[in-house]
Order: structure tokens, then C-alpha cells, then sequence
């Protein structure tokens, strides 16, 4: 079973190099893609430069246009049985791949979630108020798909390639965890919780996420929930 690895980047100039240490250090047969999105902080010098050698694709936006948009383009380029999704920060620990996707390997999942949440791993802690908006957001989105998600805005999300790749992302920002969420839970998709360690980052060290991005969230819960029903060929 092949691994492929969709990273969305925007200006990590910061962390690049060193999170792509980490994917590479993963003993599974897989494949890296990474899609910058317009990145203006050197980040797209190194990927060319640096990076470019070391994955299977570079995808390049010529302007941003946010995390959905750079997961549609990277979805579209995968070969993998697997697919997972890596952020480009420091945050997520690729050393953990194994076990996020061992319920797919073992036949049990369609998708997988990661959770800073659930089980006894390490989290650094920060935001108060994110983690309670975080709660509320999973919550809204519990109540509609009928699942019992514990961290919805998680970046780790396993997906069996054929699962991923009938989906049809229509969000370009972070409205995209809502959005993919709703639509799997109508595709009464196996869904399982891998809990995860996490080592969040300030807004100082990069953070991007903000009250906008939260607004946008409940307003994606309920249209993809409500309004929307995905059209599969």
C-alpha cells in the first residue's frame, strides 16, 4: 500500500526544510506532494531550490487562494492507495503515519481522523479560546452529520484515495474541514479517531488561523450539511 502525502504550504519559510526531514524520515513506500500557495516569504525560492529534489511534485499557484484550494490541487495529483494530509509547520509529527492509518491497512476505515484530544499523547498547551471554538465547531458539526467526532479542525485526515477523489472540494479556505466532513458523513464513510500528540505555535511563530476563519466555519457546517448535497459521478 503506497502513502501519499499532500502538503499545503504557504510561507513556512521557517519550518520547510525541517518538516520535510521529518516526512522523508517515514519508512512507508510513499509519495510527497506539495502545493505552495503563492507563498511570498522565500518559501517558494526554497522549495525550487531545496525541496524540489527530494518530492515526487511541486504544484504552484500563481496567487493564494487558501488551504482548500491547495488540497484540491494536491488530491487531484495523488497515486496513492492512502492519502494524508500534512501541514507545512512544525505541529503535526509524521512520525505517527503508521498508526493514523493503520484502521484503513487493517480494512476497518474508509477515513481517519487525528485528534489532539483523544488518548493520553503529548499537546503543548496554548489558546483557550481556540481549543473552546474548536469544541464548539466539532460540536455544531456532531450535531449535524450524526457523528461523534472529537476534533474536527484536526490536520491529519486519512483517506482511501478512491473515497478522497469522488469528493468535490468547492471551498478554498479552512471552510474545507466542514466541508469534507459533511460530505463523508453523507457518503456513510467508516469513519475512526487516532489520538495524536500536537505542538501548536503561537500567532508570533505563524500561526494563521483566525476569528474570520471560524465564522466562515459554521456558515460552511451549515450549508454543506443543509443546503448542499454532493453530486458523485
Amino acid at each position: 500500500m503506497k502513502l501519499s502525502i499532500v502538503m499545503p504550504c504557504y510561507n513556512e519559510k521557517n519550518t520547510i526544510l525541517q518538516i520535510m526531514e521529518k516526512v522523508k524520515a517515514s519508512p512507508l513506500d510513499k509519495e510527497i506532494i506539495v502545493v505552495d500557495d503563492c507563498s511570498t516569504d522565500g518559501t517558494r525560492e526554497i522549495l525550487r531550490t531545496q525541496v524540489a529534489h527530494q518530492v515526487d511534485r511541486i504544484i504552484y499557484h500563481e496567487r493564494n487562494q487558501g488551504k482548500g484550494a491547495a488540497l484540491r490541487s494536491g488530491f487531484a495529483e495523488v497515486h496513492g492507495d492512502i492519502v494524508i494530509v500534512q501541514d507545512a509547520d512544525l505541529e503535526y509529527d509524521p512520525a505517527e503515519y503508521e498508526k493514523l492509518i493503520k484502521p484503513i491497512l487493517e480494512g476497518k476505515a474508509d477515513v481517519v481522523y487525528g485528534s489532539r484530544f483523544r488518548g493520553g499523547q503529548t499537546r503543548r498547551v496554548l489558546y483557550y479560546w481556540h481549543a473552546l471554538a474548536n469544541r464548539f465547531l466539532t460540536s455544531l458539526s456532531n450535531i449535524f452529520t450524526n457523528i461523534n467526532l472529537t476534533d474536527l479542525e484536526c490536520c491529519y485526515k486519512v483517506f482511501r484515495r478512491d473515497i478522497i477523489q469522488s469528493i468535490t472540494i468547492e471551498e478554498n479556505h479552512f471552510g474545507v474541514e466542514p466541508e469534507i466532513t459533511a460530505k463523508i458523513a453523507k457518503m456513510k464513510c467508516r469513519i475512526y479517531e487516532v489520538g495524536i500528540s500536537y505542538s501548536g505555535r503561537r500567532y508570533e511563530e505563524g500561526k494563521k488561523l483566525g476569528w474570520k476563519d471560524g465564522v466562515r466555519a459554521i456558515w460552511c457546517i451549515l450549508k454543506y450539511n443543509l443546503i448542499k448535497r454532493e453530486s458523485r459521478d
